[in-house]
This record gives structure tokens, sequence and C-alpha cells, in this order.
């Protein structure tokens, strides 16, 4: 029996579809007033800087940070040409190569993390406490937009509002457990 959409799922559905938007359009512009490149340059130094050998293939790093093929191509060229990353041939794969973070890669991504991380407090962090982001995070994890391998060991439970084994996803290095 199929059921009939409710108006509830249908609030919910417009709401997770301007959130994205709205609040990454203001963490990117507190960026750039603290003088940093785009939100995407982080994600994708993070993303290096996360590898075991600071490397990815080009692909790879797709896949992580979930943009198009284009994207990708155009953001490794800035890095590379920024000297933030390097292109490093695949000696197995001649045809192949790798993207490196460099050590000024490294130290970039660092220093955005300070801003990054007030951004974040100033628009989800400071209007949510502890215990409503752990329950939305349960909730967009039920919608199947968890975040693999760096799963939050918070748990709330939603009838009393308390946590149990309140470990939240450590930070690394400035570096959020994604």
């Amino acid at each position: 029996m199929k059921r009939k959409l409710s108006s509830e799922a249908t609030a919910a559905w417009i709401r997770l579809m301007r959130v994205p938007s709205r609040v990454l359009d203001c963490v990117e512009q507190d960026l750039k007033k603290a003088g940093f490149p785009p939100l995407a340059w982080y994600d994708a130094l993070l993303e290096l800087s996360r590898a075991p050998s600071g490397e990815l293939r080009p692909v790879e790093l797709e896949r992580q940070m979930l943009i198009p093929q284009y994207s990708t191509s155009r953001l490794i060229d800035k890095l590379v040409d920024e000297g933030l990353a390097a292109r490093r041939e695949c000696k197995i794969d001649k045809r192949g190569q790798f993207v490196e973070i460099t050590e000024a890669g490294r130290e970039l991504q660092k220093k955005m993390w300070s801003a990054y991380s007030a951004a974040i407090d100033k628009h989800v962090g400071s209007k949510l406490s502890d215990a409503d982001a752990a329950r939305l995070c349960g909730l967009l994890d039920r919608l199947g937009c968890s975040c693999g391998d760096a799963k939050a060991d918070t748990k709330v439970d939603a009838k009393s509002d308390t946590k149990s084994d309140t470990k939240a996803a450590p930070a690394r290095d400035g570096v959020p457990a994604r």
C-alpha cells in the first residue's frame, strides 16, 4: 500500500534543499572576508592530508568531495598552480597520476581551519545545542547522509534529549572528523 506524501515531509524536503546553499554561502563569505580561498580548496586539501600518503588519484578526490569531474580537474589545476598540491605520475600505470598535497598546502589547510571552524560555530554550532546537533546527524544519517568512515559516536535519546555514550567524533590537528 502506497503512502501519501505528507505536508511535513514536503516541508522537510524544502528545508533540506535550502539549508546547504544558505549555510555554505555564509561560510564562503566568512572565509573570503578572512582572506582565504574558496571552501572547495580547503576540502580538497583536507582530503589529501587525510590520505595515508598525502596523495590521491583525481578520481578518488572527486569521489571524496562529491563534485563533478570537470570541477575536480579545475580545482586540481588551481591547487597545483598555487603550489598547494603537485601532480605525480603513477609508476605502475603510466597513464594515471596522483595529486599530492605539498607542505604549503598543509599549512594553508591548517590556517583556513581557524576561520572555517569559527564560521561553522557561527552558522551552525551557535544555533544548535550539542544534543540538537547529534539528533540532526542521526536524522540525516537515516536519509543516507552519513559521512562514511567518521560516523559520530554520539547517541542521543530522542525522547529524553539526553546523551548516552557521549564520545563525539574527534578533531585531529584542527581537522574535524566527518
